[in-house]
């Protein structure tokens, strides 16, 4: 089963519709959905490393994209923004954001845009806190840029040998995947 899953994946990585789902996909993750770009960004890489940095680009202006939309529903659209904020479990985001805007300041978009905490909770807050549009822009720009382009080039060279490596022994990656991703969850949960 997970043998077909990887194939289909890596197929649809490697179809001509890859750049326009990586584009969406970006795009929306940035202010409501809630798979990461990573998702579809290194089976794409691993598929067709030579345009690393063309689906790096692609999932960072889509990325920026759909945080201004984020930006704007948290700042034009207040009740979706704090509705939404509350369905991701972070009912409180709009005064959490606040907080720790006053305490770290700029730092708060540049460690949360390039880690993959999810940024749709700093684009909407960001709206919601009324934060200085542009400087928003170019932080997520700069941070956004850094993520996307260092996983490109990660798996452009390391990838076929990752790759080769993960197709060997799938099921321990699956396993070891599915319990790194339930401790951070849990991890996640007990810090806020």
């Amino acid at each position: 089963m997970l043998r077909k899953a990887y194939d289909w994946v890596m197929g649809l990585a490697a179809s001509r519709h890859a750049p326009s789902a990586l584009f969406a996909v970006s795009f929306a993750e940035s202010s409501f959905f809630p798979v990461p770009p990573d998702v579809m960004l290194a089976p794409m890489v691993l598929a067709n490393p030579k345009r690393a940095y063309v689906y790096a680009a692609l999932c960072t202006v889509a990325s920026v994209l759909g945080g201004c939309l984020g930006y704007a529903i948290g700042y034009y659209l207040e009740p979706l923004g704090h509705w939404l904020l509350a369905l991701m479990g972070h009912a409180e985001g709009q005064a959490a954001f606040e907080a720790w805007f006053e305490k770290y300041g700029l730092a708060v978009i540049l460690v949360k845009g390039l880690t993959p905490i999810p940024y749709k909770l700093v684009t909407i807050a960001s709206g919601l806190a009324q934060f200085s549009f542009f400087t928003f822009v170019w932080a997520s720009v700069l941070t956004r840029g850094a993520r996307f382009f260092l996983t490109a080039t990660l798996l452009k060279y390391f990838g076929p040998t990752i790759r080769a490596e993960v197709e060997r022994r799938m099921t321990l990656y699956t396993i070891i995947g599915v319990v790194v991703l339930v401790a951070g969850a849990v991890a996640w949960k007990l810090l806020h």
